[in-house]
């Protein structure tokens, strides 16, 4: 099925889009849920205001990306790296320049 120049509102349930491509198509304000995106390539996107709440992101790379105002929380951060440095590390010195500067 193709879709050109379409302006309308699509609603997929239960659809099995795998394989799908996208190109120079506008999907904000759409919602996703309970979708299978495992190997998904996003590439030149603007996500700004993205929320993702309870989602896998194992295995996930980020690259070239503005993170300016990202918030993370309540999240699992094992083997997570920030420009090759382990984030563990990186709450470990925090943690130790904090009680440093407090003494």
């Amino acid at each position: 099925m193709k879709l050109h120049a379409v302006n309308e509102r699509l609603d997929a349930n239960h659809a099995d889009l795998s394989g799908s491509a996208f190109v120079d198509v506008n999907l904000s304000g759409s919602t996703f849920e309970d979708v299978n995106l495992s190997g998904w390539t996003v590439r030149d996107a603007n996500v700004t205001g993205l929320r993702l709440d309870n989602a896998n992101l194992a295995g996930a790379r980020i690259s070239d990306a503005n993170m300016t105002g990202v918030c993370i929380s309540d999240c699992r951060l094992d083997g997570m790296t920030i420009d090759g440095v382990a984030v563990s590390d990186l709450f470990v010195a925090y943690q130790a320049r904090a009680t440093e500067v407090q003494a």
